[in-house]
């Protein structure tokens, strides 16, 4: 996918971690996806590939909001879109962590996307505070 990125915006190191977990959470979801796709015996799904869904779904919010931060003048704005990342951060953690369960080899990697996702905390703190 081709991403028109401000030049500005893909210097900040957060905005670079974010496009990182969202390449790695979509590579995730594709694997756990093949597994997870089949019918049980009893003809149910599988309710974990929804999860794997959600984690392409909330990473990719993840850098569009920070652009949005990072544009907005007035901090009353401002602070609804970091309060947005915090919680699309927390999402994704919980997520993960539903995903550690499922039937599927690609849940072994989720520990890297999980790795990355305390990296993006810490990142987010300092950034905020430049804000």
């Amino acid at each position: 996918m081709n991403y028109n990125i401000p030049s500005h915006l893909s210097e900040l190191p957060i905005y670079q971690k974010a496009m990182d977990i969202l390449v790695l959470s979509r590579s995730i979801s594709t694997y756990i996806n093949q597994d997870l796709s089949y019918l049980r015996p009893d003809g149910s799904e599988d309710t974990d590939i929804y999860f794997s869904g959600d984690i392409v779904q909330q990473s990719e919010s993840l850098a569009p909001e920070i652009e949005k931060a990072q544009a907005e003048r007035f901090s009353e704005k401002k602070h609804k879109h970091l309060a947005s990342i915090e919680r699309l951060t927390h999402r994704l953690h919980l997520n993960c962590n539903r995903l550690q369960h499922c039937n599927s080899n690609g849940k072994d990697y989720l520990p890297i996307l999980q790795s990355e996702l305390r990296k993006f905390k810490r990142l987010q703190h300092r950034w905020m505070m430049t804000l």
